[in-house]
C-alpha cells in the first residue's frame, strides 16, 4: 500500500497540471487534488508513517483521512495537512514513554533487566559465544576450501615467527629463548578469544623496543660492563622478571579497561596516527640495531631523545666496529631484502612466500659453526637455548609503582595497533571486531604469558601480512604457528646455538619494511587531506624525536584538537529552496535556488558547545544584522535589517546540531531573547530529542511557544509561508520579489521604498490601497497599484508549488 501511495503522489508532485494532460489518468487526479496541495507546503506522505502500530492508510487523493494530523479538524487549513510541530508528532505519534525515569532508577532498571538476561539460557549462550568468538564460526568452517590455506599460513609464520621472537627479545634486552615464549603463549591464547581472523599476535618490533627501554631503566647494567657468567646469568633473570611485571600490569590494564567498557578509545586512533607512530617507531629500532649491526660496545640509550643520543654513540663508537660483523650484517642484508621484495612483487605468483630469515638463520649457524667465529674474531652469538618450557612464577610486586608507570603506555600502544590492524582486515575481508572484546584478548594473554616469563606482546603488522598472503583464513592459523614454535622449543633448540646476533638485528631491520614504506603514502594523503597530513607529520616528528610513548600522546591529542579547531570553523548555511522539490542546500552551491522575501532558513552543521557558541552568537548576529541593532531601530522598524533587507521569518535547521552543553543552550536562548525582540519570528526545526530537552531545561520554553518547534524544515517553511502570505495581504511583508533564472529571490528594495512606507506594519502616514478592492491596508501613504497583486500572486504561487511558477 505504501509504495504504490508513495508513488501516485510523486507522480502527482512531479507531473502536476503541466506533465498530465487532461484525459489522462494522470490529468485527472491532478485536477482532483488541486485544491489540497494549493494552499501550503503539502508534506511528504510517508512522513509519520515510521509506527509500527500504525494501519493501511488510503490514498489523501481519493478523499479519505491521511493520518491523524489531518482529522482534527483545528490543526488542518482547509482540509489541507498542517505543518507539524514538535508537540503535533509527540501528541500523534509519541511513544507510551513521554519522560525519562531519574538516572538512579534507569540504572537499576538496567542493572536488573541485564541480570534476569544473563540468567537465562539463550543469554548465557551468547555470552559465552560473545567470549569465545571461534564458537561463532567454527560449526560453519569450510574444512575443505579453508584448512589447507589456514595450514599454509600457520606454519609459514610459525617458521618466522622463530627467527623474529629471538631477534625482538634481544630488542626487549631478555635472552632469545624467552621470545620464542612470547612467540608460542599469547598466540595460543588469542586464537580462542580474539575476534581479528586474519591477526598474527606474538612478539611486535614497537613493543619490544618500549618494554626494552623500561627494563633497562628498571634493571640497568653495572657500570664497567665486564661481567661474569654467574653474574650475567642474574642479570638477565632480574630483567626477564622486570619484563614479565611490565606484561602482566599492561595485561592488568587491558582487563581494567575491558571493565569498564572503553574500547570505543580505539574510535579515537585516526588511521594517519597509528601509521605514523609505526613508521617513527621503526626508525627508533632500526638506530637501535645499529649496535648489534656493526659489534660496536656500548650501552644502550633510554629516555627523551634517545635516537640522537645513540647515533652520537654510533659515530663515536664507529672506529671500534667488527669488521667480521659488519660483513655477516650486509651478507644478511643482501639477502633478506631482495626476498622480501620478491615476496612482495609475486605474492599473487608464489603459493607461499619465500622464507628468507629461515634460510638465513640456518646458513649462517652453518658458516658460524664450520668457521668457529665466535672465538677466531667474537662475534656475538645466540648461545645455548633451553629445552622446554621455564618454570611458572608471578611477577614480583615490588617495584610495582614503577612497573606500572611503564605499563600504562605499553597496553595503550597494544590496544592501538592491535585494534587498528584488525580493524582494517576486517573492513577488507567483510566481517565485525568487537573491541572490547579485543580488550579482553589482549588482555588475558599479557597477562597470563607473564607467569612464563613472556614479556608484552601484540599484532604484528609484518606477520600479519604474512599470513594474508599465504592464505591464511581464520585464527585457526594459530594452531599450526604455535606447533611450529613448541618443536622449536621441545627438539629443534640446539640448532640455534650458533646464530650470530648480527643475523637477528638484521631480521629486526628487515622486519620494518613495510613501517618505512609508509611515508610513500604521504603525497596522496596531502592530495586528500591537508589536516591529516599534519596529523602524521606531527605525530611521527613527536615519536622520533622524543619517544613512542610520548609520541603516541602527542598524536592522539593534536588530532582531537583538529577535530575541535574544524568544528569552530564551520560557516552557518543559508538554504534556498531547489527548484520543483521538497529539498532545500545551501545557496553558495548554487545560484538557482528559491528565496522568499521576509524568510530566511539556516543550519548549522556544528555541535554547539563551550568551543563554538562565540562563533555561533557572531554568524548569527552577521546574518541577521543583529549585532547593528540598538533599541531605537528595533521599536521604529520593529524588524531587523540585514542590509537593505527584512527578515521576518527565521527558521534555524537544528539537524546538523548533534549535541548542546550549558553553554550552547544558552547561546541559543539567547538567540531566540535578541529575535524576539527584535520581532524576528524564530522557528526551530529538527532538533533532536537529547538536544530539545537539553534546550527545554535551560528556558527555551520561556521565549518560545511549542508551536515553534517543528519536526522538519519543510514543516517550519509551510508555517512561515502560510504566516508571510497572510501577512502581506495584511500590508506586512518585506522587500520586493522579482523573477530571476532559479526562480524567486529577494531584490534589493526599492530607492524610493514605495513598498516599504506600508509594509513596516502601517508605520508610515496616509492610506495604502489594494488595486480592485480599495480596502486600507495601513496608515501609510502608498499606492500598491499593480505591484501589490504580482507580489501576492507570487507569493501565493510560491506557497503553491515553492518556486514551480513560470
Amino acid at each position: 500500500m505504501y509504495p504504490s501511495l508513495v508513488l501516485n503522489c510523486m507522480v502527482l508532485r512531479q507531473g502536476g497540471a503541466r506533465g498530465f494532460p487532461a484525459h489522462t489518468l494522470g490529468g485527472v487526479l491532478w485536477n482532483g487534488v488541486e485544491g489540497y496541495i494549493s494552499q501550503g507546503w503539502r508534506r511528504r506522505v510517508d512522513q509519520g508513517r515510521m509506527s509500527e502500530s500504525s494501519s493501511t492508510v488510503p490514498c489523501p487523493v481519493l478523499g479519505e483521512e491521511l493520518d491523524p494530523v489531518a482529522s482534527t479538524g483545528s490543526e488542518a487549513v482547509s482540509g489541507v495537512l498542517s505543518p507539524l510541530t514538535e508537540a503535533l508528532f509527540q501528541r500523534h505519534f509519541g511513544g507510551a514513554e513521554q519522560g525519562l525515569d531519574p538516572l538512579p532508577d534507569q540504572l537499576l532498571r538496567g542493572f536488573r533487566d541485564k541480570l534476569f538476561r544473563t540468567c537465562s539460557r539463550r543469554e548465557a549462550w551468547r555470552l559465552l559465544r560473545a567470549r569465545f568468538p571461534p564458537l561463532t564460526w567454527l560449526p560453519w568452517y569450510p574444512w575443505r576450501t579453508w584448512l589447507l590455506g589456514d595450514a599454509v599460513a600457520g606454519v609459514t609464520v610459525g617458521v618466522v615467527h622463530v627467527p623474529q621472537g629471538m631477534a625482538f627479545a634481544l630488542l626487549t634486552s631478555v635472552p632469545p629463548v624467552f621470545g620464542l615464549y612470547t612467540s608460542f603463549f599469547p598466540v595460543l591464547i588469542y586464537t580462542f578469544l580474539g575476534t581479528g581472523r586474519h591477526l598474527s599476535t606474538g612478539t611486535f618490533a614497537v613493543l619490544s623496543l618500549m618494554t626494552g627501554s623500561a627494563v633497562e631503566s628498571l634493571v640497568p647494567e653495572p657500570p664497567g660492563g665486564n661481567l661474569s657468567s654467574t653474574d650475567r646469568m642474574q642479570l638477565d633473570l632480574q630483567r626477564v622478571g622486570a619484563a614479565a611485571a611490565i606484561a602482566f600490569w599492561s595485561g592488568a590494564v587491558m582487563l581494567g579497561m575491558f571493565a569498564l567498557q572503553l574500547g570505543f578509545l580505539s574510535t579515537f586512533l585516526s588511521e594517519p596516527v597509528v601509521k605514523a607512530l609505526t613508521s617513527g617507531a621503526a626508525v627508533h629500532v632500526l638506530v637501535s640495531q645499529l649496535q648489534s649491526l656493526l659489534g660496536l660496545p656500548f650501552p644502550r640509550q633510554i629516555g627523551y631523545f634517545a635516537l640522537f643520543k645513540t647515533l652520537a654513540a654510533v659515530l663515536t663508537a664507529l672506529p671500534q666496529s667488527s669488521p667480521a660483523e659488519l660483513t655477516i650484517s650486509a651478507l644478511s642484508l643482501a639477502l633478506l631484502v631482495p626476498v622480501k621484495e620478491l615476496n612482495v612483487r609475486f605474492r599473487e605468483r608464489l603459493p607461499t612466500p619465500i622464507p628468507g630469515e629461515v634460510f638465513m638463520v640456518l646458513l649462517a649457524s652453518l658458516l658460524c659453526f664450520t668457521s668457529s667465529l665466535d672465538t677466531r674474531y667474537n662475534v656475538q652469538i645466540v648461545g645455548s637455548l633451553p629445552v622446554g618450557f621455564s618454570q611458572p612464577l608471578i611477577p614480583s610486586l615490588s617495584t610495582l609503582p614503577l612497573v606500572l608507570a611503564y605499563s600504562l603506555p605499553i597496553a595503550l600502544v597494544t590496544f592501538a595497533v592491535s585494534v587498528s590492524l584488525a580493524s582494517i582486515y576486517a573492513d577488507k575481508h567483510s566481517y565485525a571486531i568487537n573491541p572490547n572484546q579485543e580488550l579482553l584478548a589482549h588482555g588475558i594473554s599479557n597477562l597470563v604469558s607473564s607467569f612464563f616469563s613472556c614479556f608484552p606482546n601484540s599484532a604484528s603488522l609484518a606477520t600479519t601480512s604474512l599470513l594474508v598472503d599465504a592464505g591464511g583464513h581464520t585464527q585457526l592459523a594459530g594452531l599450526f604457528s604455535c606447533a611450529v614454535v613448541l618443536s622449536v622449543l621441545l627438539w629443534l633448540g640446539p640448532l640455534f646455538h650458533y646464530l650470530p646476533k648480527a643475523v637477528l638485528a638484521c631480521i629486526n631491520i628487515s622486519s620494518m619494511r613495510q613501517m618505512f614504506f609508509q611515508m610513500q603514502e604521504l603525497p596522496h594523503l596531502w592530495h586528500i587531506s591537508k589536516m591529516d597530513f599534519a596529523v602524521w607529520l606531527v605525530t611521527w616528528i613527536a615519536v622520533v624525536t622524543l619517544s613512542v610513548d610520548l609520541g603516541l600522546a602527542i598524536g592522539v591529542i593534536f588530532s582531537m584538537m583538529t577535530i575541535v579547531c574544524r568544528t569552530q570553523r564551520i560557516q552557518c548555511l543559508v538554504l534556498g529552496q531547489v527548484k520543483g522539490r521538497e529539498l532545500f542546500c545551501p545557496v553558495r552551491e548554487s545560484s538557482k535556488l528559491c528565496q522568499f522575501p521576509g524568510l530566511r532558513i539556516f543550519r548549522y552543521p556544528a555541535p554547539l558547545y563551550f568551543g563554538t557558541r562565540g562563533r555561533f552568537r557572531q554568524t548569527m548576529g552577521q546574518l541577521l544584522g543583529l549585532e547593528r541593532q540598538d533599541e531605537e531601530l528595533m521599536k521604529s522598524h520593529g524588524s531587523a535589517e540585514t542590509g537593505a533587507e527584512l527578515v521576518q521569518v527565521v527558521i534555524l535547521d537544528c539537524s546538523g546540531i548533534i549535541f548542546v552543553d550549558v553553554a550552547g543552550a544558552r547561546e541559543l536562548v539567547q538567540l531566540a531573547s535578541q529575535c524576539s525582540a527584535a520581532r524576528i519570528h524564530l522557528l526551530l526545526a529538527q532538533c533532536n530529542a537529547p538536544v530539545l530537552g537539553t534546550l527545554t531545561r535551560a528556558g527555551l520554553l520561556d521565549i518560545l511557544t511549542p508551536e515553534q518547534l517543528f519536526v522538519s524544515v519543510q514543516d517550519a517553511a509551510a508555517h512561515a509561508l502560510e504566516s508571510l502570505v497572510k501577512v502581506w495581504g495584511e500590508g506586512v511583508g518585506g522587500g520586493k520579489i522579482m523573477r530571476s533564472e532559479g526562480g524567486l529571490r529577494d531584490n534589493e528594495v526599492d530607492r524610493k521604498r514605495k513598498l516599504d512606507n506600508g509594509i513596516r506594519s502601517g508605520q508610515g502616514g496616509g492610506t495604502c490601497m489594494k488595486k480592485g478592492n480599495g480596502e486600507p491596508r495601513g496608515e501609510g501613504a502608498c499606492d500598491w497599484d499593480a505591484k501589490a497583486d504580482e507580489v501576492e500572486w507570487k507569493l501565493r504561487e510560491g506557497a503553491r508549488g515553492w518556486g514551480n511558477t513560470s
